[in-house]
């Protein structure tokens, strides 16, 4: 399939033709080994769809940097990671997922629990990651940031973080940084995370919470000037669809337009492009 994208066709290709019910969904960058993919499968037993947690291995400063991030996502309700663990056939049901959302995982997500499906956030299921490229990195701010048009209340919130600092001096700045370390050792000591997360990760937290403030306000003004954000030669105007979308969606599809697919209980894992979430 193609769709604007790409990941998201790759992971419909896939499901479309498998011949097992639980699948992995993982960028090129995860490492799963075979006694995670085991602990995953077990994970899944009740629910439709596992959000594991990722870590870098190894880690240079542009990974440590995004590990403030995950830290801080974690203290927050949990990091989007690379990867997914669903059973298909709740997304045969649904008949896929939007293939023109950015925050695709989160598309996903949100699609199986429009269908009456549960996720389970597993934060002690922790996947190793290779970083991405210095340049690779760099080049995600703007695009990662346009990702919080999904969940507004986010973006209000980093979005506002410039102007207090600014108007707040020096005493604001020092206060942003306190509470952007201290929300990350949360998501530190959350769920064993201090088995694979140093004591000096938090540290960067402060960083990522600085470059998200200005990365937001451009996540903005590319809405305003390009209606979306730059993707691969093309403009992507959506982050995700909201649970009101979604339901509607749901309750509107006609039965013959789902997918169809067969059963199994094996395990399968394929791999698609990277998006670098």
């Amino acid at each position: 399939l193609i769709t604007p994208m790409g990941k998201v066709g790759g992971v419909l290709t896939g499901v479309r033709h498998a011949s097992f019910n639980t699948v992995v969904l993982a960028d090129d960058d995860v490492r799963w080994n075979a006694s995670l993919l085991g602990e995953a499968r077990h994970r899944l037993q009740g629910v439709d769809v596992v959000r594991p947690q990722n870590w870098f291995h190894p880690a240079p400063w542009h990974a440590r940097w995004d590990t403030g991030r995950i830290l801080i996502n974690r203290a927050l309700g949990g990091d989007w990671p690379g990867t997914l663990v669903v059973d298909r056939r709740i997304l045969c049901r649904a008949g896929g997922y939007d293939g023109s959302a950015l925050f695709e995982n989160l598309e996903l997500v949100r699609t199986v629990e429009a269908g009456g499906g549960r996720e389970r956030l597993a934060l002690d299921l922790f996947v190793p990651r290779a970083p991405p490229s210095t340049s690779q990195f760099l080049g995600q701010r703007v695009r990662q940031a346009y990702d919080e048009f999904a969940r507004p209340w986010r973006l209000i919130l980093f979005l506002a973080i410039g102007p207090i600092v600014v108007l707040g001096g020096r005493r604001a700045f020092t206060g942003v940084a306190l509470v952007s370390w201290v929300v990350a050792e949360i998501g530190r000591r959350r769920a064993r995370g201090r088995s694979v997360f140093d004591s000096t990760a938090a540290a960067w937290a402060p960083l990522w919470v600085a470059e998200r403030a200005v990365t937001s306000w451009l996540a903005v003004l590319s809405r305003l000037r390009y209606g979306g954000v730059r993707y691969r030669g093309t403009v992507l105007t959506k982050a995700a669809s909201s649970m009101r979308e979604l339901r509607k969606a749901q309750a509107d599809r006609p039965a013959a337009a789902r997918v169809t697919g067969g059963g199994g209980g094996r395990l399968g894992l394929f791999r698609v492009p990277s998006s670098g979430r």
